[in-house]
């Protein structure tokens, strides 16, 4: 089986943004707009602490698939592309993790 990887998750998600109709959850999800799908990550993002917590491997992999989506979504619905993203993520492996946080650090 071909693996199924995040870039295939997002040309998924752009598509079905592109359709129309009631059967595409994730249409329902952007036609609600950006906040909406803000707050949806924040839940997701909450029950995927949850089940680290918990120490439920099953549960935390569901939930990180499903904070995945929904961060997908929401940028989608901010006009954010996954390779807007990568982009940030390579910059940031040019310097020290630690070096990079204190960067941006505000007072």
């Amino acid at each position: 089986m071909p693996r199924f990887t995040i870039h295939d998750l997002a040309a998924t998600i752009d598509a079905r943004a592109a359709s129309g109709g009631e059967a595409s959850y994730t249409r329902k999800l952007l036609d609600k707009g950006s906040e909406h799908c803000a707050k949806k990550l924040g839940e997701e993002a909450v029950e995927t602490v949850i089940a680290a917590v918990e120490n439920d491997r099953d549960h935390l992999i569901a939930e990180s698939a499903d904070l995945l989506f929904h961060l997908l979504v929401l940028l989608k619905s901010r006009d954010v592309k996954l390779e807007d993203v990568e982009a940030a993520l390579a910059q940031r492996t040019t310097i020290s993790g630690l070096e990079e946080k204190a960067s941006r650090k505000r007072d």
